[in-house]
C-alpha cells in the first residue's frame, strides 16, 4: 500500500512540475509577443474611416478612401503615418482642412446655413407659387371708380342712348 502511495505522490509531483513548465512556456509566449514603440500599426479600416471624411484635391467630389491617384495614395499613408504617431481623428481632420482648406472636409463649414437656406428657398417658392395661383384662378372685379350718380351724367352721350335701346331690344 505504501508503494502505492509512493508511486502517486511520484505521478503527482511530475504532473505538477509539467504544468508548471507548460505554465511558464505559455506565460512567456504571451508577454513575448511583438511591442512596438508606436502601438499597433492602425489597419486599412482605421485609416478608411478618417480618409472616407476627406476629400481627393485632384478629382471634384471623390473620397479619399475610394480615389486610385497618387495624391490619394499618399495621402492615405500620411493618415496611416500620424495614426502611427498618436494623433486624432479629429487632429487629422483639422490639419488637412488647415493645410488644403475647406474643401478637404466633406463637411460644410457652416452646417445650419447649408440646411436652412433650401428649405427657406422651398417654402419662399410655395408661397409664391400658391399665391400666384390663387389671384390667376379669382381674378379681382373691375372696379368702377365713377360713382353711381354721376355714370348717368356722363353717358346722357346719344349714340349710347341708341345703344342701350338695341340691347334692351335683343332681350
Amino acid at each position: 500500500m505504501k508503494a502505492m502511495i509512493r508511486a502517486g505522490k511520484i505521478r503527482n509531483s511530475k504532473y505538477a512540475v509539467f504544468l508548471l513548465i507548460l505554465l511558464l512556456i505559455s506565460s512567456i509566449l504571451v508577454f513575448n509577443s511583438s511591442v512596438s514603440a508606436q502601438g499597433p500599426a492602425p489597419t486599412d479600416d482605421d485609416v478608411n474611416k478618417i480618409a472616407k471624411k476627406l476629400f481627393c484635391p485632384v478629382c471634384e467630389n471623390t473620397p479619399l478612401d475610394v480615389c486610385p491617384t497618387e495624391a490619394c495614395r499618399q495621402w492615405r499613408e500620411q493618415i496611416r503615418q500620424m495614426l502611427i504617431e498618436g494623433k486624432t481623428e479629429d487632429e487629422i481632420i483639422q490639419y488637412f482642412i488647415d493645410t488644403y482648406g475647406v474643401r478637404a472636409s466633406g463637411d460644410p463649414p457652416n452646417k445650419i446655413a447649408s440646411y436652412l437656406i433650401p428649405v427657406t428657398a422651398i417654402l419662399l417658392g410655395t408661397a409664391l407659387l400658391l399665391r400666384a395661383l390663387q389671384m390667376w384662378k379669382k381674378p379681382k372685379a373691375a372696379e368702377s371708380t365713377v360713382p353711381a350718380g354721376e355714370a348717368k351724367q356722363v353717358h346722357q352721350d346719344e349714340y349710347f342712348n341708341k345703344l342701350e335701346d338695341e340691347l334692351k331690344k335683343r332681350k
